[in-house]
């Protein structure tokens, strides 16, 4: 009996720290598609002027943008505003229709590499950041797959370009990317 309870004490204190996603500051609610993931990770769409100083006033250290400067609801200046607000900033430039394994790993060795660092993982609508986040959180902090897959499904269901590259990095890390509530079907085609 008394393993029985100290089982269901553990399972219920595992349940209760373990939860996906946190709730952000109303300030940071506002960025488009904004998830919480940790104390020192979120991911977002792209944040306007304004927004970039609710993050830094959040603490956040470290923003790393992972789509073209080119966009049309991109800041051209975005380096130069991160920077002055005293966050370290970092692009790495990911074709929405052609991600490459080598764009994940180069944003998943500036993780590493400073692993404490409050970081903003950030592209257009937070569907290219989602899915990274969903990657990182899998293969670096063992989130398990259900989890992330959840949570990376409150900002969209990736296509098929992006399912097909999340199964490939999952694949190269030896982790099935399959499980009892995991649903990989495809949305149906934008019209």
């Amino acid at each position: 009996m008394e393993n029985l309870v100290l089982r269901f004490l553990s399972l219920s204190l595992i349940a209760s720290i373990s939860h996906a996603l946190e709730e952000p500051n109303p300030d940071l609610a506002e960025i488009i598609n904004f998830r919480q993931y940790s104390e020192t990770f979120a991911s977002a769409g792209q944040p306007t002027r304004e927004q970039f100083q609710a993050i830094a006033d959040n603490g956040f250290e470290r923003v790393v943008y992972i789509a073209f400067t080119n966009n049309p609801n991109a800041l051209p200046d975005a380096d130069l505003v991160v920077k002055g607000l005293g966050m370290e900033y970092m692009q790495v430039p990911v074709d929405f229709s052609s991600p490459l394994p080598d764009e994940f790993y180069a944003f998943s060795d500036a993780m590493e590499r400073n692993r404490g660092k409050k970081t903003l993982l950030h592209c257009q609508v937070n569907a290219r950041a989602t899915a990274f986040s969903f990657l990182y959180r899998v293969i670096y902090n063992d989130v398990p797959i259900a989890e992330a897959k959840t949570d990376m499904n409150t900002v969209w269901q990736p296509n098929e370009v992006w399912r097909d590259f999340i199964f490939e990095i999952l694949r190269q890390n030896e982790i099935d990317p399959n499980c009892e509530s995991c649903d990989w079907t495809l949305p149906p085609p934008r019209q």
